[in-house]
């Protein structure tokens, strides 16, 4: 739902933007970790205060993955620690949180060093950070007295039709998601009972994955541990013939390995022909191992899903790319 009013809230004067509304002034697009900073979570804080709301939602939340193109170098625990009770498992889709945690991840967002969100209240309130400090309120109340406020701030509230950085709903028509409910997991125990499936990669962050080694008898134990809203992929067995794995190594580019130590834990590292010796070494030692494509279309799972919420239902706005079963499951659905 697109909130009536929006507003961009920046240091940027806009006297100081060009015909195309690019910024040539002399403001640094850094933060100050200061009073600047400080004025911007107070412009965050005054808009949710008379929008009414003192708790917000965490909705696709992401981290840096092997790519990190952040302005400030990357920190300890992605600039989350000590905000969740849990620690960083907390910071999962549809987390709620008080007020005051969504400021420290407001603030950590303009320092741009780490974990990013959008925080939301649905159909009241919404607050995200873009590139170079711009921040994007919205609310379903015209703000005037937040509005005035900001700029006493010493910062320039602009009002917009909608943030660039905004949630776009999914076209008709696409794909429907396949939930990761009962019947899911009912066909997963079938899929390994019959030696289709091994491993399952749930990621539960954008740029953050954990792998679990399945059988029969740890299938249920995985889906109890897993994060709420996690995206699912349903792999083929690992492979025993380490010689063979290896020697599937290209000779450049990116690649996925994915292994399982002698603890029995599974371990996946993103590796480019610089770090193919460490790679190498790793999978040498390990039980069972693979190699996996990150490029579109060239390594593709048995099957995804999205967990939906304990009360069955699938809130999450991620989807998975659908494989070929996951199409033919579509087509086994009823039509409404």
């Amino acid at each position: 739902m697109q909130l009536p009013y929006v507003y961009r809230v920046t240091k940027y004067d806009p006297a100081d933007r060009d015909e195309h509304g690019h910024y040539t002034g002399s403001e640094d697009t850094v933060s100050d970790h200061g009073e600047v900073e400080a004025s911007c979570l107070q412009a965050v804080a005054a808009f949710a205060a008379e929008t009414g709301v003192d708790r917000l939602a965490v909705r696709e939340p992401q981290i840096p993955s092997f790519a990190y193109f952040g302005v400030e170098s990357p920190v300890d625990g992605f600039g989350l620690d000590g905000f969740f009770p849990a620690g960083p498992t907390g910071f999962h889709d549809g987390a709620e949180i008080p007020l005051e945690i969504g400021l420290r991840l407001v603030r950590a967002m303009l320092r741009d060093d780490g974990a990013w969100c959008r925080l939301e209240v649905e159909g009241a309130f919404a607050v995200h950070v873009g590139r170079d400090q711009y921040l994007y309120i919205s609310s379903n109340l015209p703000c005037g007295e937040a509005v005035a406020h900001i700029r006493e701030f010493g910062l320039f509230p602009e009002r917009l039709d909608a943030s660039p950085y905004a949630f776009e709903a999914e076209e008709e028509g696409q794909v429907i998601q396949r939930p990761g409910d009962d019947d899911f997991w009912a066909d997963l125990h079938r899929e390994v009972a019959t030696g289709r499936a091994g491993i399952l990669e749930e990621t539960y962050l954008e740029g953050a994955s954990r792998w679990h080694h399945l059988t029969s008898d740890t299938i249920d134990l995985v889906r109890v541990g897993l994060a709420p809203r996690a995206r699912l992929a349903v792999w083929p067995s690992l492979s025993t013939d380490i010689d063979a794995v290896l020697r599937a190594l290209p000779a450049d580019g990116l690649v996925e390995g994915v292994w399982q130590d002698n603890d029995g834990n599974i371990r996946s590292a993103i590796a480019n022909e610089d770090e193919f010796p460490e790679l190498t070494a790793r999978i040498s030692r390990a039980r069972a191992a693979a190699l996996l494509s990150v490029y579109a279309g060239e390594s593709v799972p048995l099957c995804t899903a999205v967990m939906p919420d304990n009360d069955g239902v699938l809130r999450a706005r991620w989807r998975t790319e659908p494989t070929p079963s996951d199409r033919d499951w579509v087509l086994r659905q009823p039509q409404g």
